[in-house]
């Protein structure tokens, strides 16, 4: 019987055969998903800002980009997961505040979404699909069956990536 794991804002999980991790609301958030098809097994990340360095409180390391996406890679090597099978796909990091200015704070979305593709890149872990930017905010499901991310939005559409 499959199970639905939810994952919180600033939060992680990993999940197996045919369960299934999701997570609500990704607005200037992103989450990053690792997942193994040869062995059906799947981890999912929702962070809320690029870096940790500088945070004053860095305690929960799910928040950050930098911190959540190798504490995920870790969970899953501990299950038996190699890095070279891991593939990536990515959601999230709307620009979710209209304003007048330019500044990098309003920004997080972009910045967190581009964290996440560098510190993917610097671990060799091929993205293959992701669905970032825009105004508006996601709702994925990862299944672990088939490694099919479903992005669900209010006035944008379905899709699987």
């Amino acid at each position: 019987m499959s199970r639905l794991i939810v994952v919180g804002m600033a939060d992680l999980n990993t999940a197996s055969s045919d369960d299934r991790l999701v997570t609500y609301g990704l607005g200037s958030c992103v989450g990053v998903v690792l997942y193994d098809a040869a062995r059906k097994i799947g981890g999912m990340a929702h962070f809320m800002l690029p870096s940790s360095l500088s945070a004053s409180d860095r305690s929960n390391r799910a928040k950050f980009a930098d911190t959540s996406i190798p504490v995920l890679l870790e969970k899953l090597e501990k299950m038996g997961v190699p890095r070279g099978a891991l593939i990536a796909k990515i959601a999230g990091g709307a620009h979710m505040f209209s304003s007048s200015t330019s500044s990098d704070v309003i920004k997080v979305g972009a910045r967190n979404a581009t964290a996440a593709t560098e510190i993917l890149r610097r671990l060799n872990i091929p993205i293959r699909a992701q669905d970032t930017g825009g105004t508006y905010g996601r709702t994925i499901e990862l299944l672990t069956a088939t490694g099919q991310l479903h992005v669900k939005t209010i006035g944008h559409g379905e899709k699987y990536i």
